[in-house]
């Protein structure tokens, strides 16, 4: 069915998610405006067909309201795995006040369709990053707009800092000290992802859902290094912190410059990130790719599928 182009502003389309996310709107002929706080950095972004790049800062309302202006849809994808410091007013900033200061731009424009992302989870544990991420979805409840939210697992992808960031580790590492290697993912892919946001955009139905984003395996951590590490063809000895030195280890890489880990991710990995509700690909139609499938595709380079059958036996919804 061929939908009506609609005018989709995108905060936060220059990152990862948001790359898949834009890509896939201009391929169904929206018209988007992708605001960044760099456009020499983003300058790739502007090769998407139907995109207008804006410079812009994000956190000012009078500067979002002459933007958001004229669209039909803002979509928010803007969010942090981990902040400067440790007293939460980081992840405060991104996940609460910049979605607040979105919506109260939108009432001022007279736009009232909103699509948030968010997390599995959210709300849940005490992580600075799930509860930030709870009070915002509730914020957007009562916010009075025609709302979405998506709530995806850990999301995979070509060019994901997921698999890749354990691929990196591993090829240097001997060893590789594992924190929290029981936790529970279900991993969702980036092109899945996108596609819920074009449905929501797309479809009316969609108005006042949240949507739990989960592909069709079910992993613990160490089974998904593990299965990296197998792609790479290294042999490498993972180690499964127990619950002391996994915390340890999150206070102590803390103050490492880039916070590969860090005590909130800790915190974070208290609580399995699975879909617990129906899950939300199903509802709107989006058959969900497997991690087993498509990661022998951009981790290590492109080996023979049929040495992933154990880790697809050992995976499950």
């Amino acid at each position: 069915m061929k939908h009506e182009a609609k005018k989709v502003l995108v905060l936060g389309g220059t990152g990862f998610v948001g790359g898949y996310v834009c890509s896939r709107l201009a391929r169904a002929g929206h018209q988007i405006t992708l605001l960044t706080r760099d456009a020499q950095q983003a300058r790739s972004s502007k090769l998407l067909p139907n995109t207008t790049l804006v410079e812009t800062d994000v956190y000012r309302q009078q500067a979002l309201r002459k933007l958001i202006n004229g669209h039909d849809v803002v979509i928010n994808l803007v969010g942090i795995l981990n902040e400067r410091g440790f007293s939460g007013k980081g992840f405060q900033r991104a996940h609460v006040q910049l979605p607040d200061t979105v919506m109260a731009a939108m009432g001022e424009a007279g736009v009232r369709r909103y699509i948030h992302m968010s997390a599995l989870r959210a709300g849940e544990g005490n992580s600075h990053y799930q509860r930030t991420r709870g009070e915002a979805e509730q914020h957007v409840r009562d916010s009075g707009l025609d709302w979405t939210i998506m709530q995806p697992s850990v999301i995979f992808g070509r060019g994901d800092s997921f698999l890749n960031r354990f691929a990196g580790l591993l090829k240097i590492a001997p060893v590789l000290p594992l924190a929290c290697a029981g936790s529970r993912f279900q991993p969702v892919w980036v092109v899945d992802v996108a596609q819920a946001f074009v449905a929501a955009v797309e479809r009316p139905e969609t108005i006042g859902q949240s949507y739990e984003l989960g592909g069709p395996e079910i992993f613990t951590l160490r089974q998904i290094v593990e299965l990296v590490r197998d792609l790479l063809g290294v042999k490498r000895l993972i180690i499964g912190l127990p619950k002391p030195l996994s915390w340890l280890q999150g206070q102590v890489l803390d103050f490492a410059p880039s916070k590969p880990f860090s005590s909130d991710n800790y915190k974070s990995l208290q609580v399995d990130s699975v879909v617990k509700g129906e899950d939300g690909l199903q509802r709107l139609g989006i058959p969900a790719q497997s991690l087993t499938t498509i990661a022998p595709d951009y981790i290590g380079g492109g080996r023979r599928r049929k040495l992933f059958s154990k880790a697809q036996r050992n995976a499950r919804r």
